[in-house]
Formats: structure tokens, sequence, C-alpha cells
């Protein structure tokens, strides 16, 4: 039925049959190797050397926040980040459905609740009029100024909008109604590196943004998360937490909090500044592919249309994403890439229809369960190692 895609699928990654084709292969055609050699020569293969510092400065000089922290992976990037926002057991924080689960597992190691509200339809993120609108119909303001949720009687403390598939939320309209509620606005940019919106990347807009360099991201650690800052201090604070709180000291071991050890080890941070050297021309790659995509399914005869980035953005087409007309279409789409070696996948099932937080407060979710329906991501890796 889908043959015509399979095969221009195919073509695009010059994958002969019998090939699979993956999602997003990570791409390593730099320095890694001489990056990871160095580490287990000098045998700084933990949480402690040169190659850390180095992608924490390499990180906030391309993004141009002020500090970059890095973590162990993305999840606890987020879980840091919302405690650095004052998040804690018992409050609400505003975010939204269709996201990956780590977004809201990070509330959940704090204890604190998400309350879920839609997403815009050509961005698949945050919508800022379904903020306002629940904030509006659904909140009052406490005697000390807390954001106080009518029918739980929680505190809100925090807004998450997730840049989905990297294409960037309206996030400016956003941070104007988290000022003017005094709601701390963390940015989930797990999967928006090289990702712009009027020019400013994304994770640098509000408090705290969170980064992800799993294997299947843009660039890639292996494992790995990084946090951005404007505030510096701020910053100080994050890595002091994420390195259990240990005061300086040439033998002691004293600690000054209850903290964490979300270090990310110096061997990951070798790949990553190798693959920070190379970003710039996998993101070139990337958005060429993505360009291929769209004059393809331009006119689709099953009703098949790309997801292109939203206004006022560039967008790094982390995952490129099809609408299909219909659920039935987006479920024989599935079923005949996979079984002809093209791995394609449904956006995540809606974090309100988990169990976990089926309960959640949640206004109207219409473009949520639209997308959750009709959205399937095909390969977007990287195709070419491309020149030095």
């Amino acid at each position: 039925m889908f043959s015509n895609e399979v095969e221009f699928i195919r073509h695009l990654y010059n994958a002969p049959v019998g090939k699979t084709v993956a999602l997003h292969a990570p791409m390593f055609a730099g320095n890694e190797k001489r990056y990871l050699e160095e580490c287990i020569d000098t045998t700084y293969v933990s949480s402690v050397g040169p190659f850390v510092d180095r992608f924490e400065k390499d990180m906030a000089a391309y993004t141009g926040a002020a500090a970059a922290v890095v973590t162990v992976n993305g999840t606890a990037a987020l879980h840091l980040a919302l405690l650095l926002a004052g998040v804690g057991y018992g409050d609400e924080v505003i975010t939204q459905p269709l996201t990956f689960v780590a977004t809201c597992n990070a509330l959940n190691c704090i204890g604190a609740t998400p309350t879920f509200v839609d997403v815009d339809m050509d961005t698949m993120g945050m919508s800022p009029a379904a903020l306002l609108e629940w904030i509006e119909n659904n909140t009052t303001t406490s005697p000390a100024g807390e954001l106080i949720d009518k029918h739980t009687r929680k505190t809100i403390k925090a807004v998450v909008p997730m840049h989905t598939f990297g294409h960037p939320v309206r996030i400016d309209e956003i941070e104007m109604i988290c000022r003017k509620y005094g709601l701390a606005l963390v940015e989930d940019a797990a999967e928006s590196i090289g990702s712009t919106f009027m020019g400013r990347h994304t994770g640098t807009f509000g408090l705290v943004g969170a980064m992800s360099f799993n294997g299947n991201k843009t660039i890639s650690t292996g494992g790995g998360g990084m946090l951005l800052f404007n505030d510096t201090r701020l910053a100080a604070k994050a890595k002091h937490l994420s390195t259990q709180a240990k005061v300086p000291h040439r033998w002691e071991f004293v600690h000054d909090s209850a903290a964490f050890n979300y270090r990310m080890p110096n061997i990951n941070a070798a790949l990553g500044c190798a693959q920070l050297e190379q970003i710039d021309r996998f993101i070139a790659d990337k958005r060429a592919t993505a360009q291929a995509y769209s004059d393809f399914f331009a006119g689709n005869r099953y009703g098949i249309s790309f997801m292109k980035e939203p206004p006022h953005s560039q967008s790094n087409y982390w995952l490129c994403a099809v609408k299909m007309p219909d659920r039935k279409t987006r479920d024989a789409f599935l079923e005949y890439t996979n079984d002809n070696g093209i791995m394609t996948r449904p956006i995540w099932e809606l974090m309100n229809r988990l169990p976990m937080w089926s309960d959640a407060p949640a206004g109207p979710l219409p473009n949520c369960k639209l997308l959750a329906d009709t959205i399937v991501n095909i390969p977007s890796g990287v195709r070419s190692a491309g020149a030095e």
C-alpha cells in the first residue's frame, strides 16, 4: 500500500532492500575516537576531567547561555531543574500531556503532580492560549501571592513546555504568562539542541532549560543531559547539587546539603565535545532531509502531510513527523513500513492516558488527542558524515 513511501525513504538513505533504515542512529564522524583514547590514556574516565569542563563551556557558547551544567542524563537534568525552580512535594506543575514520560517522571521524583494543558497543532508543543485559559478559569491567588489550583488547593509552582521533536513552542508568549503569574519557566529542551525561536536558542528563555544527549538525539554522549542557565549563580548551585554537594577540599569529605550523584563522566563528555564540533553540518543535513520529505509528501495520495517548522523558528528536525488523515491510516502506515525495514513509530501515549496520571488535572485536550492518533515519526538521522 505504501510502497512508494518505502522506496523513497530507502533512496533517501541509500539503503538497499534488506537493510533496515533506523529511525535515528548516531553519527560518529569526527574526533570521537581520538578524544576517547585521550580519556583512557590519561585515566580521566569518570566524573572529573577536562572534557567535562570543555563540554559545558562549549555548550554555553553554542546556545548563548550564561552557563551550562552537565548531568548523567536528561531526566536527571529535568529533576534538578524543577528543584532549582522551587518545586516541592505536593506542588503542581503545568505541562503538556503530549511529551515523553521523562517530563512527568521528573515531577514524580519530587512528589509533585502535573496539570495538563493542550498543545498547538503546528508546534505540537504547549499552547500559550490553552495555558492562559486554564490559569484564568482554574486558579486563585493566595494571600502570600502564590497561584493556587481552586479544585485541588495545591500551589502551582512552574510551567514546563516541551519543544516537541525539536520544533520550538511559542516560548515568548509562555514566558510572558509565567512572568505575569509568578511561575517559574522550566524548558524541556531535551530534543531541541540547535533549534531557535526568533534567533534565540531553545532552553534559554526560562529560569533553566534541560537537554538530553541520549543515543538517539541530534548529538549524543551515549547517555547524558545538560542544564542551561542565564544566571551563573544558579548554575553554580546546580553544579554543587549535582556533585553530591561536596565542599571543596584537598582531602576532607564534607557535604553541606542532601544532593545527587548526577555527574556526567569525562568519557561521555569527550563524545559530546566531538559531536558538538560537527553539529552545524549535522543539522544542515537533517534540514535537507526534512526538505526532501516536505517535497515528497506534498499532495500525497493518501492525505499524508509533512510537519514543517513553525513560524519564527528554525528547527533541528530531530525527528521528522508526518500527519496521517486518521488513526486507521496511521496504523496501516506503521505496520507496512516496519514490515518492510523502515523504522517508524507513533507519537507517545498521552501522559493523562497512563495510569500514573489519569487523575491529574487537565484542561480540554482536543489537539493532543488528534495528534496522538495521527502523527508518525519517520527516519530522521544524519545521512552523510560530510566533510570537515
